[in-house]
């Protein structure tokens, strides 16, 4: 089955979080995408993170409209610092017939994929679909991943994708997206400023009726 993975924070989730979904989801074909909020993510541990509760919360309340979208928990019931790898490998585990997963991301998230846990295994481990964001231009993958497995991939013209040996593909596309932060969400929300539009309206009810977000020290 072919699912896509997007992991994240989600603090909060936005409407740029569902386009993207949405969108990678039709140009592959995807049956379901799956919206993984971390429990600790390890790249922001400096960050002021709403408690895992309202995130999976808002995630669910996002993605409810959509059949093809799952709000899964995973990581959150493993605690701990979340790591892409371990979530990979479980999903591997349980599902039947075979998962092929492809995992969904930024380019400037991919550019610092050499800093994740086991980051070789993850290429074992699913396709990986890049997208463009604004201030980063498309490279050769040779020129944006680790010189140390930058051998292990050519281009595959049929699939206009970069080939890992173990069989997967890295692909690099062009996708439209809404300039929305989670940070600047967050800001404006202290600042006293709407966030309609920018996520969705059950989303943005829930931030009011909770109160986060409202001082550096959220909830």
């Amino acid at each position: 089955m072919r699912i896509g993975i997007l992991g994240g924070t989600y603090n909060p989730i936005h409407l740029g979080h569902l386009r993207l979904a949405e969108e990678v989801r039709e140009l592959f074909d995807l049956k379901e995408v799956h919206f993984i909020p971390a429990f600790i993510p390890p790249h922001k541990q400096e960050e002021t993170i709403a408690s895992a509760h309202h995130r999976m919360a808002m995630v669910r309340m996002a993605v409810m409209s959509n059949p093809a979208f799952i709000a899964s928990d995973r990581e959150l019931k493993r605690k701990g610092p979340s790591y892409t790898v371990d979530t990979l490998r479980e999903l591997h585990r349980i599902y039947d017939p075979p998962l092929q997963p492809y995992f969904i991301l930024g380019m400037d998230t991919y550019l610092e994929i050499a800093t994740w846990s086991r980051y070789q295994e993850l290429f074992h481990l699913c396709h990986f679909v890049v997208v463009s964001r604004p201030g980063y231009h498309w490279k050769e993958i040779r020129t944006v991943l680790p010189v140390e497995i930058a051998h292990e991939f050519c281009y595959n013209k049929k699939k206009d994708g970069y080939l890992h040996h173990s069989g997967h593909l890295t692909y690099f596309r062009d996708i439209h997206r809404y300039e929305i932060s989670s940070s600047e969400i967050r800001m404006s929300v202290r600042e006293g400023r709407s966030i309609r539009y920018l996520v969705p309206d059950a989303v943005r009810r829930y931030i009011e009726q909770e109160g986060l977000y409202r001082s550096a020290q959220t909830k």
